[in-house]
């Protein structure tokens, strides 16, 4: 498996280089990088129902769609991005715990008590600090993840506020 570790944290160039290397390099890979400040948004969300709009202005944090569905989150210098694709059979492709397990071991040899939960999450005492999202085509996966460890809340809780206003689509909502 090739491994990537860049040092860019450009986030339109971070997601761009998740996508050629899902779409171009037929080895198998693993990747880590961070993005500075960043809402990265799902491929099927209504991207101004899921970010408050006043504030990523006011604070010039950048907006970007990844290949993969899922809801929208925010990156900063305090959040380890890591995304994995693999060339497989299509039976076994949807696999969100497989992609965590290589995660969890490392975080449980490191003492953490973390656990996989609900669909695609990773939790420690309860509470959500990895979130996993997959898009595949053929029999392709890319597989990518969030690890939270020092973001700066304020920012995360300010950027996916969602304004009182309704909005009527058929676009996939973020799961708090």
């Amino acid at each position: 498996m090739l491994c990537i570790h860049h040092h860019s944290v450009d986030p339109n160039f971070n997601i761009a280089t998740d996508e050629y290397i899902f779409k171009h390099i037929k080895e198998d890979c693993f990747m880590l990088w961070q993005n500075d400040n960043a809402i990265i948004v799902g491929k099927h969300q209504n991207t101004l129902a899921e970010i408050n709009i006043d504030y990523v202005k006011q604070h010039g944090i950048k907006v970007v769609r990844r290949l993969s569905g899922g809801g929208a989150v925010y990156h900063d210098m305090g959040n380890l991005n890591y995304s994995f694709t693999r060339t497989g059979e299509n039976s076994e492709m949807v696999d969100f715990k497989k992609y965590t397990l290589p995660i969890l071991e490392v975080l449980q040899g490191l003492g953490v008590d973390e656990r996989f939960e609900g669909r695609n999450d990773l939790t420690i005492g309860g509470l959500k600090f990895s979130g996993n999202a997959e898009h595949i085509f053929k029999n392709k996966v890319l597989h990518h993840g969030t690890l939270l460890f020092t973001s700066e809340m304020k920012s995360v809780a300010g950027t996916l506020k969602i304004k009182p206003i309704k909005y009527s689509d058929k676009a996939v909502k973020s799961v708090e």
